[in-house]
């Protein structure tokens, strides 16, 4: 007897119209996709992560009792990250100083965008007296220029290579770091922030043969360790001369647009700069004040 066969499958006209239904589909979507990461992009975006960042922050205030906050700051390769950092005088050595919150990551805001605080530090030079110093400015028109030979600095030397591999302007890495600090009570207060490793070592030095010059931290480091040892993401407050060393915690900041702002000269970014909205942070809530 024979026995009708059976042939699983979609025939040509069917798989025609299942192509044809995927396709429609992503026209729809992508739209929509596109959207929604370019409103993270945005300016906007870049204020709902900030925002909810200082909730957490604040949150860790309160769980920990002791000062914390964010920190805004520049890798080396000028990405700029949201690092979560709390008072600890036992780790860091310093009566103003700050440590990662260990076990957070940092956040690291979208490419296009930027923070500044628009105040600089007054005393750039190297030692550790200096880096202690707070005195600060507002930015001024010839800090924003990147070819003036006085505002570049070496922000990184390689020693196993011997070159200058991070040539950065120190008043542009001074403005784009800064800290927001909330108190045990999760009020927004104006504190003296110094941020260092966990280890609490002064200018740490991985090559150097003594164990109380190292540090593995891989949050905050020396420029050579995070060069050569690949220890730390980020330049500790040690180094008046490239612009990082102990200063007050902010209450208000401004985000740019990094691809305008390169575009322009000195003139041209200093009017940029001024001409934005200034963003407060409310002290008793935490939360942003947006500009109308």
């Amino acid at each position: 007897m024979r026995t009708k066969s059976t042939q699983s499958g979609l025939t040509l006209t069917e798989m025609t119209v299942v192509v044809a239904t995927i396709a429609l589909l992503v026209a729809i979507g992508l739209p929509a996709v596109r959207a929604l990461l370019n409103s993270f992009e945005s300016q906007s975006g870049t204020r709902s992560v900030i925002s909810a960042a200082l909730s957490s922050a604040r949150a860790i205030a309160a769980k920990e009792q002791r000062y914390a906050g964010i920190r805004f700051q520049q890798d080396l390769a000028g990405n700029q990250f949201m690092v979560f950092i709390v008072h600890d005088f036992n780790k860091t050595g310093l009566s103003p100083g700050f440590r990662a919150v260990e076990g957070i990551k940092p956040i690291k805001l979208p490419e296009s965008v930027g923070v500044m605080d628009l105040i600089v530090r007054i005393n750039h030079n190297p030692g550790a007296g200096p880096a202690a110093d707070i005195s600060a400015e507002g930015l001024r028109v010839g800090y924003v220029d990147d070819l003036n030979p006085a505002n570049l600095i070496d922000y990184g030397y390689s020693t196993i290579s011997g070159q200058n591999r991070y040539i950065k302007n120190k008043y542009l890495v001074d403005t784009s770091t800064f800290s927001i600090v909330f108190s045990p009570g999760g009020k927004l207060i104006v504190h003296d922030v110094r941020v260092r490793n966990r280890d609490g070592v002064y200018n740490p030095n991985n090559a150097d043969p003594l164990p109380r010059r190292q540090s593995w931290d891989d949050i905050f480091n020396s420029p050579s360790n995070i060069i050569d040892s690949k220890a730390g993401m980020f330049i500790q407050d040690d180094y008046a001369e490239l612009g990082l060393g102990a200063e007050l915690s902010r209450n208000e900041l401004i985000i740019y647009d990094k691809i305008q702002f390169d575009k322009l000269n000195a003139q041209g970014r200093y009017n940029y700069l001024h001409s934005l909205e200034t963003i407060y942070i409310n002290p008793y809530t935490g939360t942003m004040i947006l500009p109308d």
